[in-house]
């Protein structure tokens, strides 16, 4: 990877050329799905990261992908199946242990440790907050953007939506992701990293173990969906509707 202009890449773009780059990013402490929309430079500056580790780390993972997580050539359709399947499958499967969870440590721990009250609330509200948009993005956009790229195929024009166009939810999408991922940047405050006290029991340190892989999956499903998905949706729109 060409490290002399590298730091004037949006850090977005970069992430979706190689998804290794993620991992980069991510030891830095750049956020790379919801902020990923300002250069390398300025994420550094913005995260007090040493813009030359950065760009030396970056140039260590090189150019090459593999093919099946080189997401930016997947067709859009697959995309989503992937998104779906994979992606909205695991936050399903994990919405209820995460509540159950940070409920009885809340009544447990709660008279010690305050900050896990504190989680419990913006647990439940996250949770509630996915539920509704896992079925709008199922529901109403992924089916639409499933009509363009079926139309673009056969080469024919295609009708706008009921909704007008994909701005509009994309934008509603795109401002749920951020309102999430600021959510569980307050609990990984909250939690010092996610680090249970040395005497946690089994559930305590559970729940901050599951919120840990939860975040980092909630990144990669934000970032297909914020730089990929949507982008190249709306770009297909553009091209395809009568």
């Amino acid at each position: 990877m060409d490290i002399d202009h590298l730091e004037q890449n949006k850090v977005a773009s970069v992430v979706a050329n190689n998804i290794k780059a993620a991992h980069v990013f991510k030891k830095h402490g750049i956020d790379f799905c919801c902020g990923g929309g300002i250069s390398i430079e300025e994420a550094c500056r913005k995260n007090n990261a040493e813009l030359e580790n950065v760009l030396e780390d970056l140039d260590k993972i090189g150019q090459k992908v593999d093919r099946r997580e080189d997401y930016n050539s997947w067709n859009l359709d697959f995309l989503i199946d992937h998104i779906v399947q994979v992606h909205h499958s695991y936050v399903l499967e994990s919405l209820p242990i995460l509540l159950e969870y940070s409920d009885k440590v809340a009544k447990v721990h709660g008279h010690h440790y305050a900050e896990v009250m504190k989680i419990r609330d913006i647990v439940t509200e996250v949770c509630a907050e996915l539920s509704s948009h896992l079925q709008k993005e199922e529901r109403v956009l992924f089916p639409y953007v499933k009509y363009l790229v079926n139309a673009a195929q056969n080469q024919t024009l295609a009708s706008p939506p009921p909704f007008g166009n994909a701005k509009g939810p994309i934008q509603v999408m795109v401002m749920e992701h951020e309102h999430a991922g600021d959510a569980f940047k307050e609990m990984r405050k909250l939690s010092n990293d996610f680090t249970p006290p040395a005497e946690a029991c089994n559930t305590f340190r559970a729940l901050y173990a599951l919120l840990d892989e939860f975040e980092i999956d909630l990144h990669l499903h934000i970032h297909l969906e914020n730089n990929i998905l949507f982008p190249k949706a709306l770009l297909l729109e553009k091209n395809t509707l009568s």
